[in-house]
């Protein structure tokens, strides 16, 4: 492979060859170039028998590995990385093969990394992204336990926490008192990551239908237009009239294969990314208090957080190559 200092670049074979067809010696012309004069000959000789395409550099694999590891224990490999999640230094001793060429096998197969496999299926993930902002938007909903007045047991102790979760809900003498759920609606655009997101009280489908209208005005402030909706098959997603009001929008409605969250693959990341960087990421002394820290959550990561699909920059950029600072 030809490099800034080489000998000789494509360029430099062609001045090679035309100083030998103009009938200088081979040996001479070498000497000049700096190089050997079996050197010279190879590429005189790749010229005649190709033409200019023999000038370019070709990959240095062998055509053929007499020794590599027979398929039928390469299945075999790849089958228990599958199967039982084992690593190299595991499946090494389980096949009496060296854990450096059960590397390569699962390198080979694309299956060097745990993270690259669905966890269910040990198949690795195909992972895909649409051409266009608004081609396809991605929409979830997050369930939350709603945190009392003064704190949780997180923040304040076991004690406290019991009396604030009591004078809550009103049931002082109740060992578990329950004091609700809130639901973390939101949606997120397939090719910019672009982020909308509401804490809302119930994930029926009139609330759904709400909150992507509210979304769908957010898309089309950064000027976009959404074309489909990708869901689950929650009840809310499932009826009739969240349909319609997508349909009357001209918006076209997908939903995912049943048990498959994976295929709605942009808006669980981020559910995860809400959890760490928001819900969990400080202790809040009341729920209002923690959905008032939202908005700028989601200001942070639309405009300023690095995302690593996105080559370090934050989604906005995406958006009509509007500009991004991230940090």
């Amino acid at each position: 492979m030809s490099h800034r200092n080489a000998r000789l670049t494509v360029h430099g074979r062609r001045i090679l060859v035309e100083r030998v067809l103009a009938g200088r010696p081979v040996a001479h012309v070498a000497a000049e170039m700096g190089i050997s004069r079996p050197t010279a000959h190879k590429w005189v000789r790749r010229w005649r028998a190709e033409g200019q395409a023999g000038l370019h550099d070709r990959s240095s694999r062998p055509h053929t590995t007499p020794h590599r590891t027979r398929p039928a224990v390469e299945a075999r490999v790849c089958d228990l990385r599958r199967s039982r999640k084992l690593g190299p230094a595991r499946i090494g001793p389980i096949l009496g093969l060296p854990a450096s060429t059960v590397h390569r096998i699962l390198t080979r197969h694309g299956l060097g990394r745990l993270a690259w496999l669905d966890r269910p299926t040990g198949e690795p993930i195909r992972r895909y992204e649409r051409d266009r902002p608004g081609e396809l938007v991605h929409v979830d909903i997050k369930k939350l336990g709603n945190i009392p007045d003064g704190g949780g047991w997180r923040v304040v102790g076991r004690t406290a926490g019991d009396r604030n979760r009591q004078a809550t809900t009103g049931q002082r003498k109740s060992s578990t008192p329950v004091i609700g759920y809130s639901y973390i609606h939101s949606a997120v655009d397939d090719h910019s990551r672009l982020a909308y997101s509401e804490v809302l009280t119930d994930e029926r489908q009139h609330t759904a239908i709400a909150f992507w209208a509210r979304a769908n005005a957010f898309f089309a402030a950064h000027g976009i237009s959404v074309e489909r909706v990708l869901t689950d098959n929650g009840s809310c997603y499932k009826s009739k009239q969240f349909t319609q009001a997508l349909t009357a929008a001209g918006i076209t409605h997908k939903k995912i294969r049943p048990y498959r969250p994976q295929t709605n693959g942009k808006v669980e990341p981020f559910n995860r990314t809400l959890l760490d960087e928001w819900a969990y990421q400080r202790p809040y002394r009341s729920n209002t208090e923690r959905t008032a820290a939202l908005a700028d959550f989601l200001h942070t990561y639309n405009h300023h957080r690095c995302h690593t699909a996105l080559g370090g920059k934050p989604p906005i950029s995406r958006v009509n190559n509007a500009p991004g600072r991230y940090t």
